[in-house]
């Protein structure tokens, strides 16, 4: 089917690739059918989540393991058996950011990330009780302090001696 949409224009939509929100998505309960459309440029993590239901809408998406490797919660029971899930594999997982003008408090989600199952196109935004995560989490901040992390002391330490 093609669909016109605000933001991208018409796109080609198959319906296998249809993802059902068993519950919409909250403010948005009645429109229940949506597609994941690709970034173009594959270096950029960025996608959208467009309703096939109202062309206008679309959220941004993002995996959140992108910029917070260590992002980790428990599905609940009963997010588990609405998406009928059976394996970790069969479940892929967003959040929605917020893109404002100064890109430097560009947001994500992670109190209540987006879960598709991708075995069934079943998809759930689930709101978690944690307080690690929080609805506006600086997504430029996390990829700063995972660089910070990530700087191997070691190979600084040679780097420098093999310079001298």
């Amino acid at each position: 089917m093609i669909l016109k949409t605000k933001h991208f224009g018409e796109i080609e939509v198959k319906e296998g690739d249809i993802i059902n929100f068993v519950d919409g998505i909250p403010g948005f309960e009645k429109l229940l059918r949506y597609v994941i459309v690709e970034n173009p440029d594959k270096d950029i993590p960025f996608k959208w989540l467009q309703c096939v239901d109202d062309s206008d809408l679309a959220f941004v998406i993002v995996d959140p393991f992108v910029f917070k490797k260590d992002y980790e919660f428990d599905i609940p029971q009963n997010v588990i058996k609405k998406l009928h899930i059976e394996s970790h594999k069969e479940i892929n997982i967003y959040t929605i950011v917020v893109v404002p003008e100064d890109i430097e408090k560009m947001t994500a989600n992670l109190a209540a990330p987006i879960l598709i199952n991708v075995a069934n196109k079943k998809g759930k935004q689930v709101f978690l009780e944690d307080d690690r995560y929080h609805r506006r989490h600086l997504i430029l901040e996390e990829i700063k302090k995972s660089a910070v992390k990530n700087k191997d002391p070691e190979k600084q330490d040679t780097a420098t001696e093999g310079g001298r």
